[in-house]
Formats: C-alpha cells, sequence, structure tokens
C-alpha cells in the first residue's frame, strides 16, 4: 500500500468504530491513536478546497469543534497536503433541523508534509505541489502535527506566544526571515501592540548579546521595557548635532516653506559651503588657494563639521553687499531662523552647542551600541522633541544607519524599530515629510542587501506610505476596526491566507494573525505575558483611578507652567 508522509496509512472507514476494530499503526508499524476524520474533498479551485462534514464519522456529541483558523490535513498518495480553515456553512440547512444538514468548509491549502530526503524525518515546506483532489478525507490536525508545522527544527526561530488553537503548542517565528526582510505590527489602540512589540524584542535579545536594535520611541513607552540591557537616550542626553545633517535635512529645519523658500535654500547652501571652508581651513592652519567656483573637494552634504556663526556671518556679509530691502528679506529671514534656533533650549541637542567637534565616531557609536557594552538596545525617547522638528530628527537616524550599514558593507546587521511610522512616514504629507520618508523608503527597499532591517508599528497602516509598507514580508495584524485599513493589510500581504484577515475586528488582546515569510504558515497565536517589569509604560491610570482622589494641587500646576516656560527660554550662558 502506498502511504503519505504524516498519515502513516489511510485509516479505515471504521477504524474508531467498535471494539474489535484492528489497531492504527503508524508508517513504522507501531501502535498508534487513529486520526480523527472530519469529511472529504468535494471542490479543489487553485489554492482552495472545500470539505463536507461527515456527521457519522463524528461521536454522538458532535465531534470535535471545526473553528475558522484551525489547521487540518489531507492525505494524498504522495505527501499529506496541510491548510487552514477559512470558512465554515451549512447552505442547505434541513427544514425538519440540522440532523441531515450538509455543512461545508473552505480550507487554505498552504503547505505539505514531506520525507525529509537527508534523514527520513517528517518535515513541512511551504506551498503545494501534489493537490488533494474529490474523495480525498480531511483529517483533525492533532498536537503533533501543529508542532511539526509550526516548529522550525533546522532554523533559528524565537518563542513569542503560543498558538491559538492549541495553547501547549509554542509559536514560533524565524528570526532571520523576520528581521532580514522587515517585518510590522498593525492594531488599533489598546490591543497590546507595544506589548508584542516588547515580547518579540524580549526574546531576540535573550538569545543574542551581541544585537544592534535602535527604537523610535515617540510615546515615552519603553524605558523600562528591556531594563539594563537599553541604552536610554532623551532630548537631555542626544547628541545629534546639525552638521551631520544633510542639505536636504538642514533645509527642512532651517528654512520657510513659503514664497521665499527657493532664495533661502539658495543662500544656505552658499553659506554652508562657506562655513565648511573656513572650518576646515582652521582645523589644518593653513589657507587653501581655489579657483573661482571650486568648492575644494567640500560639498553642502558630506558629514563634515562647521559652525552656525560661520553661516550667520557669511549672510551678513551678502547683506552687506545688498541695497534694496525687498533683496535682503530671504538673508533676513534665514538668519533669524537660525538664531532662533540656536538659542531656543528645546532644539539644543541639535543646534545648541557652543564649540564643533568631529565627535561623529562617538555619536554613531552610542546611537547603535558599537560596541553595545552590555546594552544592545537603544531607546530614544522622542516625545518631548518639538513637532517641527521630529521628521528630521528621525530623518537623520535612519539615514546615518543606512550610510553605516553602507560603508560597514553589511558587517553590522542592525533592527530600525518605528513606533507610529504612520507619523513621519505618511502616504501623503506634502514636502516636510519628504526627507523622512525618502530615508526610510530607501532602508525598505534596499537596507536587507546591507543587514539593515525595518521593524515598523501603527495603528493606521492606511496612512501609511505604500511603498515601505509594501516591503514588510511579515506581518503581525492584532485587531483592526476600521475597513480601510483592513482593505490595505489585504492589499499589501500576499499570502495563501488572507481570509483569515476577514476576522482581525473579533480578536482579543494579545492576539494576533501572523502571515508572510517569519513564520513557517499563517497562524493565529497570543502573544505572551511579559510580566509587570516589561510591559512598556503607560502614563494614563486611566479615569476612574485618577478621578477617584485629588491629582493634582496649586504648587503642581505651577511647577507644570515653569517647566513648560523653561523648554522655551534662552539657554544660560547662550
Amino acid at each position: 500500500m502506498t502511504t503519505s508522509p504524516g498519515i502513516d496509512a489511510a485509516a479505515p472507514a471504521d477504524a474508531a468504530e467498535g471494539p474489535e476494530a484492528p489497531p492504527y499503526l503508524d508508517r513504522r508499524g507501531k501502535p498508534a491513536a487513529a486520526p480523527t476524520r472530519i469529511g472529504h474533498i468535494v471542490s479543489v479551485s487553485g489554492s482552495q478546497a472545500i470539505a463536507v462534514l461527515e456527521r457519522d464519522r463524528l461521536s454522538p456529541d458532535g465531534g470535535p469543534r471545526v473553528e475558522i483558523g484551525q489547521l487540518v490535513k489531507v492525505p494524498t498518495p504522495l505527501v499529506t497536503v496541510v491548510g487552514l480553515v477559512s470558512a465554515v456553512s451549512a447552505p442547505a440547512p434541513a427544514s425538519g433541523g440540522d440532523a441531515d444538514d450538509i455543512r461545508l468548509i473552505e480550507i487554505n491549502l498552504a503547505g505539505e508534509v514531506i520525507d525529509d530526503p537527508h534523514d527520513g524525518r517528517l518535515s513541512f515546506r511551504r506551498g503545494v505541489s501534489h493537490l488533494p483532489t474529490i474523495g480525498d478525507p480531511v483529517l483533525a490536525a492533532d498536537r503533533h502535527d501543529l508542532t511539526r508545522v509550526y516548529t522550525q527544527p533546522d532554523v533559528a526561530t524565537i518563542e513569542v506566544g503560543t498558538l491559538f488553537q492549541d495553547a501547549a503548542v509554542p509559536a514560533r517565528f524565524i528570526i532571520d526571515d523576520l528581521l532580514a526582510k522587515h517585518f510590522i505590527v498593525v492594531g488599533t489602540t489598546g490591543c497590546g501592540k507595544s506589548c508584542a512589540l516588547t515580547a518579540i524584542l524580549q526574546r531576540v535579545l535573550d538569545g543574542h548579546n551581541h544585537a544592534h536594535i535602535v527604537v523610535l520611541d515617540v510615546h515615552n513607552e519603553y524605558p523600562t521595557a528591556f531594563g539594563d540591557r537599553a541604552e536610554l537616550i532623551d532630548p537631555g542626553n542626544l547628541n545629534l548635532p546639525f552638521w551631520l545633517l544633510n542639505f536636504q535635512e538642514l533645509s527642512a529645519a532651517l528654512t520657510s516653506g513659503d514664497a521665499y523658500h527657493e532664495a533661502e535654500v539658495e543662500i544656505l547652501s552658499d553659506a554652508v559651503i562657506a562655513a565648511k571652508r573656513r572650518y576646515s581651513d582652521a582645523s589644518s592652519h593653513r589657507q587653501i588657494a581655489r579657483r573661482p567656483g571650486d568648492n575644494g573637494a567640500i560639498t553642502v552634504d558630506a558629514p563634515t563639521p562647521f559652525r552656525l556663526s560661520d553661516v550667520v556671518s557669511y549672510i551678513d556679509e551678502q547683506l552687506g553687499k545688498l541695497d534694496r530691502t525687498q533683496k535682503t528679506l530671504p538673508f533676513r529671514r534665514l538668519k533669524g531662523r537660525i538664531e532662533t534656533l540656536a538659542s531656543d533650549q528645546r532644539y539644543s541637542f541639535m543646534f545648541g552647542s557652543l564649540q564643533v567637534q568631529d565627535t561623529m565616531t562617538d555619536i554613531l557609536g552610542r546611537l547603535f551600541r558599537v560596541p553595545n557594552d552590555g546594552r544592545p538596545i537603544t531607546v530614544i525617547d522622542l516625545s518631548t522633541v518639538p513637532p517641527e522638528i521630529l521628521d528630521v530628527v528621525i530623518s537623520v537616524i535612519s539615514r546615518l544607519a543606512f550610510d553605516l550599514a553602507v560603508w560597514s558593507k553589511g558587517g553590522l546587521p542592525m533592527l530600525l524599530v518605528c513606533e507610529e511610522a504612520h507619523r513621519y512616514a505618511p502616504a501623503t504629507g506634502g514636502e516636510s515629510f519628504a526627507p523622512t520618508r525618502l530615508a526610510l523608503a530607501r532602508i525598505a527597499k534596499e537596507g536587507r542587501k546591507y543587514g539593515l532591517s525595518l521593524a515598523l508599528v501603527t495603528q493606521r497602516p492606511s496612512e501609511l506610505d505604500t511603498t515601505i509598507l509594501s516591503q514588510c514580508s511579515t506581518v503581525v495584524a492584532m485587531r483592526l476596526s476600521t475597513e480601510r485599513d483592513q482593505q490595505v493589510m489585504r492589499a499589501n500581504t500576499h499570502d495563501g491566507a488572507l481570509d483569515l484577515l476577514d476576522f482581525l475586528p473579533l480578536l482579543g488582546d494579545r492576539e494576533a494573525i501572523v502571515l508572510g515569510q517569519g513564520v513557517g504558515m499563517p497562524m493565529r497565536i497570543r502573544f505572551a505575558d511579559i510580566g509587570s517589569t516589561g510591559v512598556p509604560r503607560n502614563l494614563n491610570s486611566g479615569f476612574s483611578q485618577s478621578w477617584s482622589r485629588p491629582n493634582l494641587d496649586r504648587a503642581g500646576l505651577e511647577a507644570i507652567v515653569s517647566r513648560w516656560r523653561q523648554a522655551g527660554r534662552e539657554r544660560s550662558g547662550s
């Protein structure tokens, strides 16, 4: 008799009927529990099959429940095809009750169990080479089947939770495919996105002490999530000097977006080149003769130090050569903007340094943990960064990550985590978002060539740049309530189990549908409870708790007002 892997032999029709039925033998001839037959195939179309549930094969109490998302298997002469139940129905209910109902299940075929040619053991692979046909039995997958399909013994994996179908079976992600090909976590507010991301990153860090992970934390949620393994950076200790910005980023920070924008950009370009020359000449203690129009290999985009005071001096020099007020307006506006940013404490991490030194190596080492000194993850608190410059800050960090990956020739694998990604890489955001979208899109399209990966977290995938979204090969989809967001996820997810996304609105907290390259096959999971110490911080304790007792007095309000005003005052000594 020809046997099929994972089934060993087709169970007789009456295998489970009566005490005198012959024992079921596995493919090695040893006694084993007979697989439960729940139906047979009546239609196959592409990657989908339809089966009729067989009531006479089930126990008197109705047999095992068949639910959406459940794993089933179909033995064929050569392989065992594995699929997920995507729908259940009774298209022609009987008038006298449900005894004679025809009950159907729709199955998305996802993979097959085969004999591994290397060691002869059963193994699972995605894709179906031998489709089932009409009459083939449909069997319920047991715990051994679930473990075989969802556990990848020959690849590096991390355990992040359990399967919804059987809580005794761990849910595992394939770490190399998850990271190397980008992933995204989506879900509405309150469904547990931050906890899911924390669970993933914690498991990654548990087995990889030499990782390099940067988290862009826009809500200050993660300062306690990783304990002493995290390097915590906020605007108070962040050092991201303006001379690290390329010209597009510098223009976004220093120029206006009105009718004088182009004139200010042209002035700023000449001023920056002049300031870089002056700093270079002062550093080398010698003057270099240059022909008119020769930039002396100094470009406006090169990450070389210069002083803002030299930029202002150049503008003043040009102002002295102009007579008409209208022509001087772009110069005066640009100068005023530079002086305002340099004196505002909120921008001190970028424009506040009174002395300019070439500290690029130190800055990159701290941001990207080189060496990591026992702290493989950097959490950058961006919650207090002024909104008008937030996209510039994220653009700089993203671009530096990409350039470092390129110049290291892929020798420094890194993961860049973007919380609330739709805020600074929106689908439509105008020119003010152009530098950030460009930097992240470049990582999404080319980063994997150099070992740089993206992890995106968003509650509004419909508002995220489609180029960036389409590059995410693994989707962790939690509860999504809006139809528009669900449609976007279907359109940008390439997998054989898209029907699973139809019940995203029904998922509970910490539950997710996981699709894509980072898992053995699509699955519904529940993330592990990461405990109170690792939960991302939520500054809002809840209205019922806060309003049940006094929460702020006059002295506290005065302290808040004082900090509020202090943020906009000039730095002492500036």
